[in-house]
């Protein structure tokens, strides 16, 4: 698979991913509840708006002008989430519908690096690994 075929396989994976979680956060905010650090304002906006991020960056993806702003705000967002997976994971906090093992948590988080560079290489503001030699 070329560099661009990668990329548009990866985008179209991005858009499915983020599309069906953030339609997850819009639709049953309250599942989410649990995992919210206590220290974040307002819990139950931010995760609806988080939902709301998420569509948006997902269709965002899909338009050549705005792919590459959908890229970085998709990118920022898997590391702003990240400490409510932690907390998820370190205080074994149930979500109904995902499993509650580490060999769920622990790919998880390991994962989420790679979400962040799968953002912004599927939208081009990366080119690591798959690029060009100077």
């Amino acid at each position: 698979m070329t560099g661009q075929g990668t990329r548009t396989w990866l985008r179209g994976a991005l858009v499915l991913l983020y599309g069906g979680i953030g339609a997850v956060h819009l639709a049953a905010p309250e599942r989410l509840m649990p995992i919210m650090p206590g220290w974040v304002p307002e819990p139950r906006l931010v995760i609806l708006g988080t939902g709301l991020c998420e569509i948006a960056g997902a269709a965002a993806l899909t338009l050549p002008r705005l792919r590459g702003a959908a890229g970085l705000g998709l990118a920022l967002y898997a590391v702003c989430v990240f400490p409510a997976n932690l907390k998820q994971a370190l205080e074994g906090i149930h979500v109904e519908g995902l499993p509650d093992s580490w060999w769920y948590h622990g790919p998880r988080l390991a994962l989420q690096p790679v979400l962040v560079w799968a953002a912004l290489y599927a939208s081009g503001l990366l080119d690591w690994p798959f690029g060009k030699r100077a």
